[in-house]
């Protein structure tokens, strides 16, 4: 069988696979760290750790799945995550997310925009619940939202 590329992983990543690679564990550490350096995990990650680690690709995407943190698509440069915590939730959480989707043509299946520009995606806590609903874009957190707001916001990150 012919050898799978190193699917763009660093020298750093390669190492760390060998070392974690038989150890009990290692799907997890080693998906994390292919996600750390790469944004997300693609098909073609996902082939190579399952060679190198001498996994089934169906145990490596069951992980990927299971586990909520795991990304299969590639994040947007903007990324736009939107409080579903209790409060943020009660308050209108989710029609922050879908106006956000809605003006940027995606849906929960497709998180990121055509162009790279912008990804969404719900999450469960931002830490400020005070400021309820709650988005933040690149690290900057924007509270007490309304619909209306998240045009102007997106606005600030398209130039």
């Amino acid at each position: 069988m012919a050898s799978v590329t190193n699917a763009g992983f660093s020298k750093e990543l390669e190492a760390f696979i060998d070392e974690w690679k038989n150890k009990p564990g290692n799907l997890i550490m080693i998906l994390h760290k292919v996600q750390e350096e790469q944004g997300y995990i693609s098909k073609e990650a996902a082939a190579a750790v399952a060679e190198r680690t001498g996994s089934h690709l169906a145990r490596v995407y069951g992980v990927m799945t299971f586990y909520h943190f795991f990304k299969t698509q590639r994040p947007g440069k903007n990324k736009i995550s939107v409080c579903l915590g209790t409060a943020c939730y009660l308050k209108g959480g989710q029609d922050l997310i879908d106006e956000a989707r809605s003006i940027l043509g995606l849906t929960a299946d497709k998180i990121s925009t055509d162009d790279g520009l912008f990804s969404v995606e719900p999450v469960r806590c931002i830490g400020c619940c005070g400021l309820a609903p709650v988005m933040s874009v690149n690290g900057d957190v924007y509270g007490k939202l309304t619909k209306a707001q998240i045009s102007g916001i997106l606005d600030k990150y398209r130039g």
